[in-house]
């Protein structure tokens, strides 16, 4: 049984109360760690921690921060192998997937800021001989990440990284439900010399550990990734205290298929984006809409892409279809595939928990699921699965398309399939959403701007805008 620890001052130390939480295997259902169950001392010792470290790390050169920051991204780096693994036991997906995406991106994200930084400018407003304004971006302080469970690592490095590039000192908490790369990690910023305090990482359940660091009047600024319903109450809290808030929420994203689209092409990208990482992605395309003349070929090749997809052991590299990342998550995914059925859906494959053998026979499974026959007003194409379920539905011409994508309260992704560059160009600007992929899905650009509109969320992450969001700007004004 392994015991994962706080980070705070630059040490791993166990929680002030002794209490711990089960940390489970989805691949099994076996508790193989127990994580700290924080609380508002162990968060008073960071804050103090946080606060001493403030004044050196701020107060140091922008070329000295990053090469401390591009240290601990080559750390990430040469641990990529052991932190892949530790995900895929963690989190239930496949340890190719956890190699390809996040161990990678958790190291790209340090690197990347750590460069960004030093190309960060500010504005200059000439009065002619009047004078000049020009603007200071400070770093805001202490500030607060709360990160979620389906990229443990990578969105954990994606918040906190530009915070620290930024000269602010963070209080990070990452998910209960997959604590072990945050733990992993903590070791990595030793090795790296990171200074004691500047990043410290408390564990613990989110109604705890997260509503306290959310309500604590020395943290200006809140980073969080999450559920719409948990970003709700978090901006309650927050918004009457005046901090700074940036959100990022749920999504039910259409993938919009063309006649004219490249046909095989589309077809693979088009189960990727439903199934990768189980449907845990609040990128993926769960929501697909195919223009009738190519209807019915594309749901036969769809279909038998989606039968082909290997489920088994996360640990195999084989495997293309792992676990759901927990029991209640899981039962929860179900609940929404018999709910489907009450509405009127066709499940056209899957819809069934799996059960493997051996070592993973009672680990939580899911068949990746397709369903057929439902309106964009159910609550299965309306409400958030974060699930392996798609649903299938035919449209007629550009109008209708743009309608039914537009149909639900969020407003995060969506991908459209078209050789038709001058359609892709026009629906991009009518389609309410954040993130608009022409022809491709989950293809990044780190210096881009990321986030959905409506109940997606609120701001933006990544490039500049994140470094806007870690600094205060301040105009100075100089009379001639």
């Amino acid at each position: 049984m392994q015991i994962i620890n706080n980070f705070i001052d630059g040490e791993l130390i166990p929680p002030s109360s002794q209490q711990f939480l089960e940390n489970v295997e989805p691949a099994t259902g076996n508790v193989y760690s127990q994580i700290p169950e924080s609380n508002r001392d162990d968060l008073s010792h960071a804050v103090a921690a946080a606060k001493k470290a403030l004044p050196e790390w701020s107060g140091m050169s922008i070329e000295d921060r990053a090469r401390i920051l591009t240290r601990l991204a080559d750390e990430v780096e040469n641990a990529s192998d052991e932190l892949a693994k530790a995900e895929a036991i963690d989190n239930g997906k496949p340890i190719s997937l956890a190699k390809a995406v996040d161990s990678y991106r958790a190291s790209a994200n340090i690197r990347f800021f750590a460069q960004a930084i030093t190309q960060f400018s500010s504005e200059s407003h000439s009065m002619g001989n009047e004078g000049i304004n020009y603007t200071l971006r400070d770093p805001i302080g202490i500030v607060g990440t709360i990160s979620p469970w389906n990229l443990p690592l990578y969105l954990f490095t994606w918040k906190i990284a530009p915070a620290l590039a930024a000269g602010n000192v963070v209080i990070a908490k990452p998910s209960e439900v997959t604590p072990m790369t945050a733990f992993l990690f903590s070791k990595l910023c030793v090795k790296a010399g990171l200074p004691r305090g500047v990043l410290n990482i408390l564990h613990g359940s989110g109604g705890n550990i997260g509503q306290a660091i959310v309500e604590h009047p020395e943290i200006k600024a809140i980073s969080f990734t999450g559920g719409t319903a948990t970003g709700k109450k978090l901006a309650a809290t927050a918004a009457p205290m005046f901090k700074k808030l940036s959100l990022e929420l749920g999504g039910k994203n259409p993938t919009l298929v063309f006649a004219d689209c490249d046909f095989e092409s589309t077809v693979n990208q088009v189960v990727r984006s439903a199934f990768a990482n189980q449907g845990q992605i609040c990128l993926c395309g769960s929501r697909i809409y195919i223009e009738r003349p190519i209807y019915e070929k594309f749901k036969e090749a769809f279909l038998r892409q989606v039968e082909d997809l290997k489920i088994g052991d996360p640990l195999e590299l084989s495997t293309q279809h792992g676990a759901l990342v927990s029991q209640p998550h899981m039962d929860k995914v179900l609940s929404y595939i018999e709910l489907a059925k009450k509405e009127g859906g066709q499940v056209l494959t899957g819809g069934e928990r799996i059960t493997l053998k051996g070592r993973c026979e009672t680990g939580f499974f899911v068949s990746p699921t397709v369903i057929e026959g439902l309106p964009l007003s159910c609550r299965t194409n309306q409400e958030e699965i974060f699930g392996p379920v798609c649903t299938l539905q035919p449209f007629d011409n550009d109008d209708e398309a743009v309608s039914l994508a537009n149909g639900t309260e969020y407003g995060l992704a969506t991908s459209v399939w078209s050789n038709n560059l001058s359609r892709c160009h026009r629906l991009a600007k009518q389609l309410d959403f954040g993130i608009v992929w022409i022809n491709c899905w989950l293809q990044r650009d780190l210096r881009t701007p990321f986030g959905g509109v409506k109940a997606s969320g609120v701001g933006r992450e990544g490039g500049l805008e994140a470094l806007r969001f870690f600094t205060e700007p301040k105009n100075v004004c100089v009379k001639y």
